[in-house]
């Protein structure tokens, strides 16, 4: 487990934060006050907005389709980070809450995970992990019915089906049992990118993308998903292999027990963790000390 955290805290990622009720310019001024370097209005057919940091990093503000208000809605594109970088990440998520940013239910958090030097074995298993546990962690997440329906669907399950057939030794053919078909440069709006967790830009990006979070104003909520990916991913690395079978249907009675015994084999366990334990676990139904509910009379 050790090893798992270590190999997270390892990897690179990226988030993308979508806001209403705060301009682009404003969004991008708010981010300014924490990380400090420069502002500019970049323009083009996103209406970009860059803070670039001291340390030459840019941070965006762009418009997003999803967002039909355009005049005052922003999202927030980070630079590729680092674990270190988590607690700036907050800050920001902070000041652009007390700019005004706001979050309804057409909003939401996408996290990227840096898999630059995963070989298709790993990122086939980040896949695996996901889809085994995948209600349980849509229900952590509170993952809105609504946008399940369209643009963050389930794993495809035959997806799952062509990638336990063929055990995909190479990223060509992950990508084939991925798309179902040959397609090594596929473009950016590609329908098989709007799922749960989204392998197509393994080959646009070099990234694994999760897009299943709801948009939030809490730093501890964007902090405690962008962990649970990360420690997803480490353990796909570091796992000798991973199952796509399903041990038994998500079940209300035990839902919070099963997700504290996954949590901790991702290795997200002791003090360092209460905090994405608690984030994680707080809309789940059940009791995480017994599995199938407390017995009457304890």
């Amino acid at each position: 487990m050790t090893n798992t955290i270590e190999t997270a805290k390892g990897l690179t990622f990226g988030t993308e934060l979508e806001y209403t009720n705060i301009s682009r310019e404003r969004a991008a001024r708010a981010i300014h006050t924490v990380i400090g370097g420069t502002v500019r209005h970049t323009g083009g057919g996103y209406d970009e907005w860059t803070v670039i940091a001291p340390d030459g990093r840019h941070w965006k503000a762009i418009s997003d389709g999803s967002l039909t208000d355009r005049a005052t809605s922003a999202e927030v594109v980070t630079p590729i980070l680092k674990w270190d970088d988590l607690d700036t990440l907050q800050a920001v998520v902070r000041a652009l809450r007390h700019a005004g940013a706001r979050t309804p239910d057409c909003t939401s958090q996408h996290v990227h995970v840096g898999i630059a030097d995963f070989d298709a074995r790993q990122i086939a298993n980040i896949a695996r992990i996901f889809y085994k546990q995948e209600e349980l962690i849509l229900k952590a997440a509170g993952t809105l019915e609504r946008r399940l329906q369209h643009y963050t669907r389930r794993t495809d399950r035959e997806f799952i089906a062509r990638l336990e057939k063929a055990k995909p030794t190479t990223r060509e053919a992950l990508n084939e049992a991925w798309f179902g078909y040959r397609n090594p440069n596929p473009s950016h709006y590609d329908g098989a990118r709007y799922r749960d967790i989204n392998l197509n830009n393994v080959w646009r990006m070099g990234t694994v993308e999760f897009r299943l979070f709801n948009g939030t104003t809490h730093a501890g909520e964007v902090k405690t998903h962008i962990i649970l990916c990360l420690a997803i991913a480490a353990k796909a690395k570091t796992a000798a292999c991973a199952s796509t079978k399903k041990q038994r249907p998500y079940n209300p009675a035990s839902a919070k027990y099963d997700l504290r015994v996954f949590l901790l084999r991702l290795g997200l366990i002791g003090p360092e963790f209460k905090n994405t334990r608690m984030h994680l676990m707080k809309r789940m139904p059940g009791s995480s000390a017994w599995k199938n509910g407390r017995p009457e009379g304890r």
